[in-house]
């Protein structure tokens, strides 16, 4: 998909796959007067054998607050394989992955603006 979030019709009209999760993760953003907006996770079920690319960022190292506000939370990239088994993904990555395998993707948050008072 791209930055623009694909609507998941779209997405599983146009690939072998299922959207299986997709939520907000509550209260994620970084801390401060203002506090940063939540991230959310995607899980999507791949259908067929594929391969599969990602490019994303703030994968190591969290986006900072400013302000006195505190840092948000790093992203995070993982394979859940059929038989259990999970693998570490990189910001930018390709791996094979066999029906029935999941892709998770956390986005990364921002940091907070602003001391708490």
């Amino acid at each position: 998909t791209n930055t623009r979030m694909t609507d998941p019709e779209i997405l599983e009209h146009r690939y072998p796959v299922v959207l299986e999760g997709f939520s907000i993760v509550r209260d994620s953003g970084g801390r401060g007067k203002w506090r940063a907006g939540d991230g959310v996770r995607r899980t999507i079920r791949f259908l067929e054998d594929m391969e599969c690319s990602i490019l994303s960022g703030h994968r190591e190292v969290a986006p900072e607050g400013i302000c006195g506000g505190g840092a948000g939370r790093a992203g995070r990239n993982w394979v859940e394989r059929k038989d259990g088994a999970t693998t570490a993904l990189q910001g930018c990555d390709h791996v094979k992955v066999a029906a029935g395998d999941r892709i998770n993707i956390r986005t990364p948050t921002g940091g907070g603006f602003g001391a708490v008072e």
